[in-house]
């Protein structure tokens, strides 16, 4: 049985050199892997997961996530800082008090491919 946390490899420098300068030519720009490369890192942390969820269910104030999350609201206000610096959430102020949601369909769409991805391992 082979071991699964040994990765394969060959042990030629590059056979297969149209392959290698297609995929070379079509690679984004060092930038915006490393732009991806962020926002995904943004993804790491469970609260931030945990505020998108609540978001993808409904529009909500920094109150109601510190209540259904059992934390402070200056840690709330913290991970939505974070997540609208990213460009997953919106706000908008109604008189005094400011509601977020998702900023847009593609934020629901990365969050539903993720749970797919885990969902069918």
């Amino acid at each position: 049985m082979k071991n699964p946390d040994i990765i394969e490899r060959c042990s030629c420098e590059m056979i297969h050199e149209e392959v290698v300068n297609r995929v070379k030519d079509q690679m984004p720009e060092e930038e915006t892997l490393y732009d991806l490369a962020e926002l995904f890192k943004v993804f790491g942390d469970s609260t931030r997961i945990k505020i998108l969820w609540a978001l993808d269910a409904a529009e909500m104030c920094v109150c109601d996530i510190a209540a259904l999350l059992n934390m402070t609201q200056s840690a709330i206000s913290h991970q939505l800082r974070v997540l609208k610096q990213a460009k997953l959430v919106k706000n908008r102020k109604d008189g005094k008090v400011v509601y977020y949601s998702l900023d847009d369909e593609h934020v629901r769409q990365m969050f539903d491919q993720g749970l797919n991805h885990i969902r069918e391992n």
